[in-house]
């Protein structure tokens, strides 16, 4: 299996005679790093198929390192190279593959609400050029905010970051409020839309704030580090819906298992590469969910987790 990066790019101009071989367009949103276990995954999985990179399929990888101005470029640039399928995660950089294209078939490996962000008609038929795997963002928060209530014992006012640009996100964003709402919890909105933003969001919080719920989307993922390192700044445990964020510092996460679902998304451009066509594929609902809290986090900011949630936990990071 051929690792990420430039190594791993197959000059277009070197199969574009041969196209036998299909074209699979791999647009990450993501930074590399985080990035690599899910590429790994997609790839294995295409291999287990019976594409094999290099000899049955070439896979021409684009990366926005949670650029979002780039979302575009990258999209515009593989409909011009014409490739056979376009694989990407994320409801924005979905939108921008849906308006660079209506004739390649665009795979989502990740993906909040896909109804709900009108990237399709609905999870049964979702017409178009485009299927996937949908992410339950909006549909976990309840859940996510339920853990953090019980991780944090004493939890009365809650911030919560969202992409203000990500739809996806925004419409985490409102279930997590209006969640909140319905507990009494008072809450604190913070958008942004660029990393310069961030450090900002921070110092309007001013102990408005027990916690801070983080949505997820490509410019937080990238930018995991450094919100974690500003929230442990200011004392403030981070709830995440993926795992890398727990991994980089944060208290906890809970939600769909990622490289699993990049994983399923090679089945589904497996489908497309052997006929059936987008419009035809139902989008899939994640089976994978994992809670991960980070204790080593949770002593650094003076709290002790129940045991009883320890229990549950599908990893613990000490």
């Amino acid at each position: 299996m051929a690792l990420v990066g430039a190594a791993a790019v197959w000059p277009f101009a070197a199969y574009a005679q041969q196209r036998a071989i299909p074209v699979v367009g791999l647009f990450i949103p993501s930074e590399t790093a985080t990035a690599k276990p899910r590429v790994e995954a997609f790839v294995q999985r295409l291999h287990e198929l019976g594409w094999i990179e290099g000899r049955t399929v070439a896979i021409e990888y684009r990366w926005a390192e949670g650029r979002t101005e780039r979302f575009a470029e990258i999209v515009a640039e593989l409909t011009r190279l014409k490739v056979d399928v376009i694989v990407t995660a994320g409801a924005s950089p979905v939108a921008a593959a849906k308006r660079a294209t209506s004739l390649i078939p665009i795979v989502f490996a990740v993906s909040s609400d896909p109804v709900g962000t009108g990237l399709v008609a609905s999870l049964a038929r979702p017409g178009g050029n485009i299927t996937g795997l949908s992410y339950l963002g909006p549909d976990l928060a309840a859940k996510r905010l339920e853990i953090a209530r019980e991780a944090l014992n004493g939890l009365a006012r809650l911030a919560i970051m969202a992409d203000s640009g990500a739809s996806g996100a925004m419409l985490e964003m409102h279930e997590v409020q209006a969640t909140a709402s319905k507990l009494g919890l008072p809450v604190v909105l913070l958008e942004i839309q660029r990393r310069d933003q961030i450090a900002p969001a921070f110092t309007t919080l001013r102990e408005r704030a027990d916690a801070l719920y983080v949505c997820s989307d490509p410019l937080v993922n990238a930018n995991r580090v450094h919100i974690v390192t500003l929230a442990l700044g200011a004392w403030l445990p981070t709830v995440f819906g993926e795992r890398e964020n727990v991994d980089a510092g944060g208290l906890l996460s809970y939600g769909p298992n990622i490289p699993d679902l990049f994983r399923r998304a090679a089945g589904l451009v497996d489908k497309i590469l052997r006929g059936t066509k987008p419009a035809d594929i139902p989008v899939e609902q994640p089976t994978n969910f994992e809670l991960v809290i980070n204790i080593k986090t949770a002593k650094a900011l003076g709290l002790t987790i129940p045991p009883t949630l320890l229990s549950r936990a599908d990893a613990v990071i000490e």
